[in-house]
């Protein structure tokens, strides 16, 4: 089940709580009076009695009264349009799940290709005939391991994209989600079109620069833009400051390009050549 059904489903229970326990009860009220109804014929003519044990079955237990006060209670939390903000912090979850499994798959096609990293090391600092020919014979004594297949590209620039449009879509929504205006404006669009939150579409369009809410059984939809137009949110940095950034995390530094062939390789960060 997506994270999304589950915080509709939240939502949902309040409702059905109440709905429950309110039966209970109306259940044992109609009891009650279809006996007593009986009562007011039968006993003025003498023609039927019971048991002695109807009544009872029509009581109306504590346990029933506590879970329908309990279930008034939680309905002063009901949100009846649903919850604009639960449904992009959810989406951004399964957005940041996405990514996380797309990073895996990225690094994977990175340590595959990993000895392009020393080719391109011992290349650099070759300086003398000597060094170039070493660089020669490596190169023809290892071809087969060295040789970058289309596949591993394939693999490596499709993780790398999957990598972004989850990334830029996380972003975008929690962003949302954190600005009380902006979730305040969807929840309104929720409302005006008697729809809930759970129900709509969600999506970030990178062309448009926004996220919206398409309404579900309607062809309207609203949209917070996430370039400075609205309430604040100016979302996009430039390929330089996002790399720079990069550049400094955990991952780049740990990563092959940061430390060297044999430092990430083998944990040989002291190597000279």
């Amino acid at each position: 089940m997506s994270l999304l059904v589950i915080g509709s489903a939240a939502h949902s229970d309040q409702l059905d709580s109440l709905i429950n326990t309110s039966n209970q009860i109306v259940s044992q009220i109609d009891r009650g009076i279809a006996y007593v109804g009986s009562a007011t014929e039968s006993s003025y003519l003498g023609t039927s009695m019971s048991d002695g044990t109807i009544s009872a079955s029509a009581h109306i237990t504590s346990q029933q009264i506590q879970a329908y006060n309990d279930a008034l209670s939680n309905m002063a939390s009901y949100m009846p349009y649903g919850d604009v903000q639960s449904v992009l912090n959810e989406q951004a979850t399964t957005e940041l799940e996405l990514m996380d499994e797309a990073i895996g798959v990225f690094t994977e096609a990175v340590v595959e290709m990993v000895q392009v990293v020393e080719v391109a090391e011992l290349a650099e600092e070759a300086a003398t005939p000597d060094d170039k020919a070493a660089v020669q014979e490596f190169v023809a004594n290892n071809q087969e391991v060295l040789t970058i297949t289309q596949e591993e590209v394939t693999e490596y620039n499709q993780s790398i994209d999957d990598i972004e449009t989850h990334a830029n879509n996380a972003s975008a929504f929690i962003a949302v989600a954190e600005n009380v205006e902006a979730v305040d404006f969807l929840q309104q669009g929720a409302e005006n079109n008697n729809t809930t939150a759970e129900q709509a579409t969600l999506s970030y369009n990178a062309n448009q620069q926004w996220v919206s809410m398409q309404w579900a059984g309607t062809n309207n939809g609203t949209a917070v833009l996430l370039n400075g137009s609205n309430y604040g949110l100016d979302m996009y940095v430039s390929e330089a400051d996002i790399l720079v950034a990069g550049q400094e995390s955990e991952y780049y530094m740990t990563g092959p390009t940061a430390q060297g062939y044999n430092c990430f390789m083998y944990g040989d960060c002291n190597y000279e050549p």
